[in-house]
């Protein structure tokens, strides 16, 4: 291969690595969110933050909810409505508000997931396309991932400062970019969902997903160095 070449096999090979790392990324929110099916994380957050106690709610009744809201928002439930024992009176847990803005975050997290099958895909279109064109591909893959993953773990101290001097502010600036309505603007005295998931919870899992993340980058970062170390060796 001619210099352009090579020149454009790296930067595939760059392109490549992003479209993991970012199907990497969506992959830490589904095992954060999703990965214990009795939702054990999301009960000691009630405990922590009391939240039963301000619902005038038992832990067994919120936990119901808290099921029948994960399977709406991951698709196994079409409408987003319970009756429980809320507030000293039976009655259905979602208001309207509750109901059009959880339908926006449904629509983000579906969106998020076939963002992945599509970043996965093409990732796989590119290796192959690499490997096709006989790129230097064993050499390529781990140097662009070292671009790759240095750049992500860049973002994430940024992001990691930012959230803690101000994750109110860090957490509106989420909510005005992927939302285009304000449904996600919520009333403590009349929302009873704002209750039940008071802002640090939301701080606590943002934490969980980061470190999910961070776990899988430098899980790939050491195959790669071993990888790239046992090439160089056979180079000799």
């Amino acid at each position: 291969m001619n210099r352009k070449q090579n020149k454009i096999m790296s930067v595939t090979a760059v392109v490549a690595m992003f479209l993991l790392i970012i199907a990497m990324l969506l992959t830490s929110f589904q095992l954060v969110i999703y990965g214990d099916p009795e939702y054990r994380f999301y009960e000691k957050e009630y405990e922590k933050y009391t939240v039963t106690e301000a619902l005038n709610m038992k832990i067994v009744d919120a936990m119901k909810v808290t099921d029948h809201m994960m399977a709406y928002l991951i698709g196994k439930e079409d409408e987003l409505s319970i009756v429980t024992e809320v507030d000293g009176q039976t009655q259905e847990f979602f208001n309207e508000q509750d109901r059009l803005h959880m339908a926006d975050v449904r629509n983000l997290f579906l969106g998020g997931l076939k963002l992945r099958t599509v970043c996965l895909i093409v990732f796989l279109v590119l290796l192959v396309l690499l490997i096709a064109r006989k790129a230097d591909w064993k050499h390529l893959l781990p140097k662009a991932y070292f671009i790759a993953v240095g750049v992500f773990l860049a973002l994430i101290a940024f992001l990691a400062v930012a959230f803690s001097i101000d994750f109110t502010k860090c957490f509106t600036i989420f909510h005005q970019i992927f939302f285009t309505n304000d449904l996600w603007l919520f009333d403590e005295d009349t929302d009873y969902m704002i209750r039940m998931l008071p802002e640090g919870f939301f701080s606590d899992m943002v934490i969980r997903i980061g470190m999910s993340f961070v776990g899988m980058l430098l899980l790939l970062l050491i195959m790669f160095l071993i990888w790239n170390r046992k090439v160089k060796k056979n180079d000799k």
